[in-house]
């Protein structure tokens, strides 16, 4: 793989267990994973497991991370600079000696905080925040730990509360700052809904960004509630309905696209694809054969991977568009 001439920097923050995994995996698949690295921001914690013990400070926690390296070594790969960076072992909750990381087409960073630190937020070029209320987290959660891990069901309460007052404090405000904000919520089609596994998915995208078109359904800065069941769209109990409409989102202005319910069948997004504009598809039909490459993915059934895969175009298209700006200031500037 030749050394890129333009580093493109791409952020990727939320929660764990809030769908990073997924979300990356879909990006490896659209862009090819020579041409993409993945760097997992748990590496610049500062403080190993048992430090934060003794201090009683979570990973959440500023304090227990290095930002300074952080910023410094996003700033050096933007620069075409290959860096040293630390490792973080989970499976022993210590910091292991570094490894040799050199720059690539795209540079993805994902974690906790991409978007805290000023500094490492300028150098970013498309972010994007997974945001899972707390209701859907609470019962995904419990349905994990207490079926795979044996966890009591007062266990997992009382591992979220004590995350919770860093997660609201260090996390869930960078939702600000972030291009595009995939919020995951519990469906308004089911009355009194305890299980959470039919999901409502918002996928709210900013307005006025350079070379950022968000995408719209039939009718752009009208506002839209349709049910595309029926004969064109296989739908079982409860259904689905979508919404599109302009928003207010801590103070700025944005689109929102929700999708409410689940695709009983993928081969029909395709209807649902031909009625969405500004999607940076390359062709008529390539959203729905992203989907239907992966039908195995978490949330591939609902509005989670749809706008997953609509986001992973929207980063493709911000690739195009800052590589292509470079090769003509190259070519300016020899002429």
């Amino acid at each position: 793989m030749s050394k890129p001439d333009r580093v493109v920097m791409i952020g990727v923050a939320g929660d764990s267990g809030c769908g990073k995994s997924t979300f990356l995996r879909r990006l490896t698949d659209l862009f090819g994973k020579d041409f993409i690295t993945v760097i997992c921001l748990d590496d610049y914690h500062s403080l190993d497991r048992k430090q934060r013990k003794e201090q009683g400070v979570t990973a959440l926690n500023p304090q227990a991370n290095n930002f300074e390296l952080m910023a410094e070594q996003v700033a050096a790969l933007k620069n075409g600079i290959a860096v040293d960076k630390p490792i973080y072992n989970h499976e022993t909750g210590y910091i292991d000696p570094p490894e040799r990381i050199e720059p690539n087409h795209i540079i993805v960073i994902e974690g906790l905080h991409p978007l805290h630190d000023q500094r490492v937020r300028d150098l970013i070029d498309f972010s994007v925040y997974l945001d899972i209320s707390d209701e859907v987290k609470i019962a995904w959660k419990i349905q994990r730990d207490m079926a795979e891990r044996g966890h009591t069901y007062e266990d997992v309460l009382a591992s979220i509360n004590s995350r919770k007052p860093d997660f609201d404090a260090y996390i869930d405000p960078q939702k600000k700052y972030a291009d595009v904000v995939l919020q995951v919520l519990p469906t308004n089609l089911i009355k009194d809904d305890t299980e959470r596994k039919v999901l409502r998915v918002q996928m709210i995208q900013r307005e006025g960004l350079e070379g950022f078109e968000p995408t719209y359904l039939f009718d752009e800065g009208s506002t839209i509630h349709w049910t595309p069941c029926g004969r064109k769209l296989t739908c079982s109990y409860p259904g689905i309905k979508m919404y599109y409409g302009p928003d207010s989102y801590y103070g700025n202005e944005v689109s929102v696209l929700e999708v409410d319910g689940q695709f009983e069948n993928l081969e029909e997004m395709i209807y649902i694809e031909g009625h969405l504009s500004k999607t940076d598809t390359k062709y008529y039909g390539e959203l729905t054969h992203l989907m239907l490459q992966h039908k195995e993915y978490p949330g591939s059934t609902n509005g989670t991977g749809l706008f997953q895969v609509l986001t992973g175009l929207k980063m493709r298209a911000a690739y195009e568009r800052l590589t292509a700006k470079d090769a003509k200031t190259t070519v300016a500037a020899t002429v």
